[in-house]
């Protein structure tokens, strides 16, 4: 199997759904990353107003156009420089192909003496994006390692968000650093857990590197020998964050990158794609504290780049979490989330819940007011509370410090139309 990034908290049910889905052969952790971090909370949202749940699959961002396979040679690494057509017909040589096969071989010549088994790889010219996974014991026990390749656009909020350190008031880890090289690339080393709630020992160490030309390589490894549904094997993962470091590094990932073949450049004549606005994370945090009843504290805070933010707050009897997404492009869901909801005289739909909490905390709870304003524009303000300050940890107060009468306040507040 290949890995999956779980590290942002909101997204865990975006991995299940793509391991349910993956028959075995899960997408790799650098194409959910960079495709999913940024959209993943659209995506939740979406599944919860589709009753049905599942995700079929995820693409890599920039795989497409014509795949070109590699020749097969016994004597090295089974590589084939390949044409590639232009929107004029012209042909440009692509950069050398890489096998599954190529990738593991260069895997294990990067990792220290050991032992070999389930292994796995997928190519450069794989439509899912070339990937490699193995189980490597080191004499200390059995340890699963994956690596995944994307492209990402250079410098822009999703090479951020990418290489940004988790939020510790919502996911719990050990370290985690983001340095930029003397080269121009990021490099950010984790150490953390396969579970957030920590339900189970199993910890999930990874590096990622996103050059200065948008090449991302990520390498994930456990102290157990599948990333999920094994005893852990060992205290930690096999490779220490040097030995991450030099392994992430290596100069032949950036050739894998730039062997993923290109789509196409689409003709003058194709109109151009409208894209969905993207509110800003710090507009929407500050917008929340702003209508917050002032009996509470804020004593944590927190979010994405664009979105979504959080605040923890304590009136008192203790911590609270409440969290909101703001975003457009959701009328397509109206139909599912707001069938039995309400309709507010200017058109703005409302639907409300209250169920337990997303996470494993013990006696938590959810309570959300969902609200999507006019137009075709989609412009939805969804905000919940949680009788805890942290999901993955158990109630530490009998009801949100927020009544769903403040919540839908909240929701529905003008304020919001300020962000459109």
């Amino acid at each position: 199997m290949l890995e999956n990034d779980r590290q942002d908290p909101f997204e865990d049910r975006l991995g299940a759904a793509l391991r349910d889905a993956g028959d075995g052969f899960e997408a790799d952790r650098a194409s959910l990353v960079t495709a999913g971090r940024v959209r993943g909370r659209r995506a939740l949202l979406r599944r919860r107003a589709a009753v049905v749940s599942g995700v079929a699959g995820v693409a890599l961002a920039g795989v497409g156009g014509v795949l070109v396979l590699p020749a097969e040679d016994p004597a090295g690494p089974a590589r084939s420089t390949a044409s590639a057509g232009t929107p004029n017909g012209e042909a440009t040589a692509a950069a050398a192909a890489f096998t599954g096969d190529d990738l593991l071989r260069e895997l294990k010549g990067l990792l220290p003496g050991g032992t070999y088994g389930e292994e796995s790889g997928r190519g450069s010219d794989h439509q899912l994006g070339p990937a490699a996974h193995l189980v490597y014991d080191d004499g200390a026990g059995a340890a699963a390692v994956g690596m995944g390749f994307a492209r990402v656009e250079p410098g822009s909020a999703q090479a951020r968000e990418l290489m940004a350190c988790p939020d510790h008031n919502l996911t719990p880890y050990d370290d985690c650093t983001s340095d930029r090289l003397p080269d121009g690339s990021t490099l950010r080393l984790y150490q953390g857990y396969e579970y957030p709630d920590l339900r189970v020992d199993t910890k999930l160490w990874t590096a990622d590197l996103v050059t200065a030309e948008g090449q991302h390589v990520s390498v994930s490894e456990w102290n157990s020998p599948a990333e999920k549904g094994a005893p852990v094997s060992r205290d930690e993962p096999p490779l220490s964050t040097e030995r991450l470091r030099e392994l992430v590094t290596a100069g032949v990932w950036r050739e894998v990158v730039d062997a993923i073949p290109k789509s196409p450049k689409p003709s003058r004549s194709t109109a151009p794609r409208t894209e969905r606005p993207e509110v800003s994370g710090k507009s929407v945090g500050d917008t929340l504290a702003a209508l917050l009843p002032g009996t509470l504290d804020v004593v944590a805070h927190g979010g994405q780049e664009s979105e979504y933010a959080y605040v923890v707050v304590d009136d008192g009897r203790g911590r609270s979490l409440v969290q909101i997404n703001v975003q457009y492009g959701m009328a397509d869901v109206a139909g599912q989330v707001y069938a039995d909801g309400e309709t507010l005289p200017d058109g703005t739909r409302v639907a409300t819940r209250q169920d337990p909490g997303e996470k494993a905390g013990s006696g938590v709870v959810m309570w959300t007011v969902d609200t999507l304003r006019p137009g075709p524009a989609g412009f939805r303000v969804v905000i919940s509370a949680f009788n805890t300050g942290d999901q993955n940890k158990d109630a530490t107060r009998d009801a949100p410090a927020l009544s769903m009468e403040q919540l839908r306040k909240i929701a529905l507040s003008g304020e919001w139309d300020r962000l459109r």
